[in-house]
């Protein structure tokens, strides 16, 4: 069908572009993209791929909006605290451009639904901010033959790159084969992250999506492109298909969709089972805290620059970072409950220190977040 007069108007700057015309926008239309997460990276992504006019639009998000978000989830507002990222997502993407079909799926992405969910688009987006999701993601577009837009955002630093085997570049575990150990990699909740850094990450990625969709210039297959905000300075790492790559080598050793929750916990999602036995709740603490005869030192292993944010009076502060220089300062006899952020620090920590002959140390389950959330919402979240 032609564009019609509305459309021609809304796309005149496409339509000015040798490379786009009203062939390359009515490929636009026809187009399906799915956004996996409504975060950080998707809300650039999402929002500049409704303006140029893509015909459907998929996003997966089982997240509300929190305060803590809009510093750079553009697609939410002050209004929108509380809401399901998914419906706020909408409703901003609707106020864009009412033409494009805003398809939700306020879920988990998991092995039981990733193959229906990304099956039904062209082409999928990565906002994801865990790894279980990516490598989840990551495999099915494989299978499925879908090329994979990835983004990953740190402190200052981005990361954005194509994957797509069945276009003869690599797929994502050709560059990370594997899961990281649990602790091994802090997300931004844990490490923080530059506001505007995941705009320029989601642009790219929108971009790249762009090219693809239109057959337009040079992707980045077979790229990976860092950015470091501080320097202000690009660079690209060569990536290239891996032979023995476990889903998409010669002969792979990964043959179905698998959560990789329990492979990389800290990332997202509930602890393994095993780990309860290390871990209290911020109950059981709050009983600590109003027993000094307990026998039990509480120790808050966040980073100063944490500390300064939210902090519960009396606990002692021992930065995780300082803890392999200073672990002789602790008694190994002694009953240490251990408080981060989120939880996922302290369980890394529990672990270093019961490595080290630490027989009676648990982790804070969700940390000062849960405390906020459920026993004095005075604390400050962040």
């Amino acid at each position: 069908m032609p564009l019609s007069k509305d459309e021609m108007c809304r796309y005149a700057r496409h339509l000015a572009l040798p490379e786009v015309g009203a062939a390359g926008q009515e490929k636009l239309r026809a187009s399906r993209v799915l956004c996996v997460g409504a975060g950080g990276l998707g809300s650039p992504a999402a929002m500049y791929l409704a303006a140029a006019g893509v015909g459907t639009l998929g996003l997966v998000d089982f997240d509300t909006v929190d305060f803590s978000n809009l510093q750079r989830q553009l697609l939410h507002g002050t209004p929108d605290v509380g809401r399901p990222k998914t419906e706020s997502a909408r409703d901003t993407l609707r106020r864009l451009n009412p033409d494009v079909a805003i398809r939700l799926h306020p879920v988990r992405l998991a092995a039981a639904n990733a193959a229906e969910i990304i099956g039904a688009y062209d082409l999928v987006v990565d906002g994801a901010d865990n790894f279980p999701t990516r490598y989840l993601t990551n495999d099915a577009c494989v299978w499925l033959k879908k090329p994979y837009f990835y983004g990953s955002i740190f402190r200052f630093e981005g990361q954005a790159s194509v994957f797509a085997p069945h276009l003869g570049g690599p797929c994502y575990r050709c560059l990370f084969p594997e899961p990281p150990p649990p602790g091994a990699a802090p997300n931004c909740a844990e490490g923080g992250v530059l506001g505007v850094l995941p705009g320029v990450i989601g642009c790219l990625q929108a971009t790249e999506a762009m090219k693809l969709i239109l057959g337009a210039g040079r992707p980045l297959l077979g790229r990976l492109l860092v950015f470091d905000a501080l320097a202000m300075q690009f660079r690209e790492i060569k990536v290239r298909r891996d032979p023995a790559c476990p889903v998409c080598g010669t002969n792979p050793s990964i043959r179905k969709l698998m959560d990789y929750d329990p492979f990389c916990h800290g990332s997202s999602g509930p602890p393994p089972a095993d780990a309860e036995t290390d871990e209290i709740t911020v109950q059981e603490l709050r009983r600590v805290l109003a027993d000094p005869g307990a026998g039990v030192r509480v120790l808050d292993i966040r980073e100063p620059f944490e500390a300064r944010i939210a902090r519960l009076e009396g606990v002692p502060l021992l930065p995780l970072s300082e803890l392999a220089a200073r672990c002789a300062e602790l008694d190994p006899r002694q009953t240490y409950y251990l408080l981060c952020h989120a939880g996922v620090r302290s369980r890394h920590a529990t672990a270093f220190l019961k490595a080290r002959g630490f027989r009676h140390v648990k982790s804070v389950r969700g940390g000062i977040a849960a405390w906020s959330a459920e026993i004095d919402p005075a604390v400050p979240r962040y």
